[in-house]
Parts: structure tokens; sequence; C-alpha cells
């Protein structure tokens, strides 16, 4: 008797854990986009050709991740995310050299009261507004010159706690805070934002506010940026004169329209780089963009889009950007899809130089490619994307 008992418990303790076992999930996925590029007067007048780009794709950002989570009952989950970012023509790490430098987050998912995660993570605008931008079906050539309001999603936020409530009624948002991490000056270098969206069938629509400060430093004088966000500087000389900025703050909207074959959109921002007395330039530089874009689903396989962008910068240096850009994806499978984006951009005004000690002529600088030359630029990509 005692022998069967035992026997029983045992079955009993396998078959709880076989339950749990069902209730947790672990998943291994990725995306290698690489394109063959070329890029007109990518550097004063000389022309490039490359095998994709420094940040590693031109649809999507090359990567590879773990995601999971475990089933707490009560409609209560565990989760994480640990995404790695990297270059596949060279292997080499994007995002800094981080091992998770895309994401790497644990957090709290209630399905009725919303979720709680605390790591490194995009912020509200990402989350909430971009999936309703062309940059979310053709990427980088769609983007904003020089990424001057993370249209591309060049910044993510370290040292976050976000929370993002349930859909109600169509209607979702978000709020993020991320600490400084500066002692006895709680405040410096800290990030903060909040974005809502709305669906509605065919109708969607999308705003928020994004806020990163610049800590404060020993010296007389700041001579990067520093703060828990990445920044939105992507190495050309669009904005790379304001990394100084006591403050970044960006607030965008945008909407989205689906009507059969076709997607129709607007989206408007105000990027801003305030000044204080540790920054290398006096006043505030504001950046206002508009951006439209039609797409039509040719076949169940064929994407074809067209976009235009006019960004037009203002306060130490005055500039205007034109670009228009077109793309089509065309999917060979449901993991694996080829393209062919190009734009072109003109740009006229001036800008500060890198250290912002000169003015200098505005050079076009196609999206966040971070590749600047003349007074304008064209880019042409012919990618594939497989998604695993």
């Amino acid at each position: 008797m005692k022998r069967i008992a035992l026997s029983t418990l045992s079955l009993a303790l396998l078959g709880a854990a076989g339950v749990a076992h069902a209730q947790s999930s672990v998943t291994l996925y990725g995306t290698i986009d690489t394109s063959i590029t070329y890029v007109h007067n990518a550097s004063g007048n000389n022309s490039l050709w490359s095998i994709g780009n420094s940040s590693g794709g031109d649809l999507s950002g090359t990567r590879w991740g773990v995601k999971g989570n475990e089933d707490l009952g009560g409609g209560l989950k565990a989760i994480f995310q640990l995404e790695n970012g990297f270059n596949p023509s060279t292997g080499g790490l994007g995002q800094g050299s981080r091992l998770f430098g895309r994401q790497a987050f644990v957090g709290l998912a209630s399905d009725q009261f919303g979720t709680v995660t605390l790591g490194r993570q995009y912020d509200p605008l990402v989350d909430m507004v971009q999936g309703i931008t062309e940059d979310n079906y053709f990427g980088s050539a769609f983007a904003t010159v020089g990424d001057v309001d993370n249209y591309d999603n060049s910044s993510r936020t370290n040292n976050a706690i976000k929370y993002v409530s349930p859909v109600f009624s169509g209607l979702q948002v978000e709020g993020m805070y991320a600490f400084g991490g500066v002692a006895g000056q709680t405040g410096s270098g800290q990030t903060w934002s909040a974005a809502a969206t709305y669906n509605n069938g065919p109708f969607s629509i999308a705003a928020g506010y994004f806020v990163a400060d610049n800590p404060t430093v020993t010296g007389l004088q700041r001579t990067t940026w520093g703060g828990t966000s990445d920044g939105t500087f992507d190495g050309s000389l669009v904005n790379l004169g304001f990394q100084t900025a006591r403050s970044i703050n960006i607030a965008r909207v945008a909407g989205q329209y689906v009507a059969g074959p076709f997607t129709f959109g607007l989206g408007y921002s105000n990027s801003q780089y305030k000044s204080d007395g540790q920054s290398a330039f006096v006043s505030t530089e504001k950046y206002n963009t508009g951006q439209g874009f039609v797409n039509y689903q040719a076949t169940p396989a064929m994407l074809v889009g067209l976009g235009y962008s006019y960004t037009r910068a203002n306060g130490v240096t005055g500039a205007s950007y034109n670009q228009v850009s077109v793309g089509g994806d065309y999917n060979l499978s449901k993991r694996t899809d080829v393209y062919l984006v190009g734009a072109y951009q003109h740009a006229s005004g001036n800008t500060l130089n890198a250290d912002a000690t000169a003015v200098v002529s505005a050079q076009a600088s196609i999206g966040s490619y971070g590749y600047g030359g003349t007074s304008t630029q064209e880019l042409v990509s012919l990618g594939l994307r497989h998604k695993f």
C-alpha cells in the first residue's frame, strides 16, 4: 500500500510539472536584413557602394533575441525579453557594442491591469506612434532627416520603468520614466515619456511626448550627450552640433487610414534641442517635420509605397530639408522578402558643425543612415530580409 501511494504521488508531481511547463514559454527569434546600397554624395561629392549600413538593416534592424513568459495564475504573467542588434555585413555588435542593446527587460503583465516592465526599452512614442508611420513598412529610407525626432527608433532608454494599459474600446495609453542615477541629483539625466493610440477599424491615430535630459557635468561645458536615453544623433551634421543640449523634447502625432488595397498616412513632429549654461550653443534649436505616405498592396505578396517629408530647422540656425522616398517589397515566403527602396533629399540653409563652433552649410542626409555630403543626396538599396 505504501509503495502504491508513493507511486501515485510521483505521478501527481510529474503531472503538475507538466502543467507548469505548458504554462511557460521561451522563444528564440530574429531578423537578418542586409542590402546592396548606393549613396550619391555620401561624403562631400563622393559616392559610396556598400553591403548594408551601420545600423544593420534598411527595412528593419538586424537582430536576434529571446523572450518568454510564465503564467502566474489569475491572468498574471512574468515576462522578459533580451534582444541583440548586430551588423550582418561584419558581425559587429550594434547599439554601442552592447550585448543586448536593442532591448533588455523583465516585468509583469496582467490581462486586467496592464503591463509593467523594467530595463532597457523603447519609449512610448516608438511603441504607440511608430507603428502607423511609413517607417513601419519601409524603414530608414523614409525616416526624418538625421532622425531628429526618433522616427526610425535610433534611441532606446536605460533604467526605465514602463507601464502599458490594456486596450479600452480601441484606446491604449503608455507611460515611462527612467532614473538618471546621479546621487544627490534625482533629475539629472532622467527621461520621461507618455503616449496614446486609438484604433477603430480602418482608422488609427496616435500621439505622444518625450523628454530626455542630459546630465550636468563638473566642468564648465558638456562635450557630448550622456543621458539615460541614447539620444538622436546619427553622426550627420543635421543635429550633431546640438549633442550638448540640456534636453531633447519631442512631440509626435500620426494618423493612418486603410481603404481597400491603399493605406494613407500623415504625421507631424516638433523636436527641440534646448540649451543651458553647459551647452556649446546658446538657444533652442527646433525641428518641425511634416510627413505623408501612400501604400498600395498590388498583390498579396507585393507592397509599394511613396512618401514625402519636409523638415524646417530654426533657432540657432535655419535650414530646410525636402525628401521624396519610394519603396517596393515582395514576399518570397512568409519569412523571406526582397525589397528595393530609394530616396532623394535636398537641403538648404545652414546648421552648426559637429562641435558647435561654427555655422556651416546644411548637408542633405537621408533618414538615419548618417551620411552627409552636399546640398543633395540620393540613396538606393536592394535588399534581402529573412525572419526566424
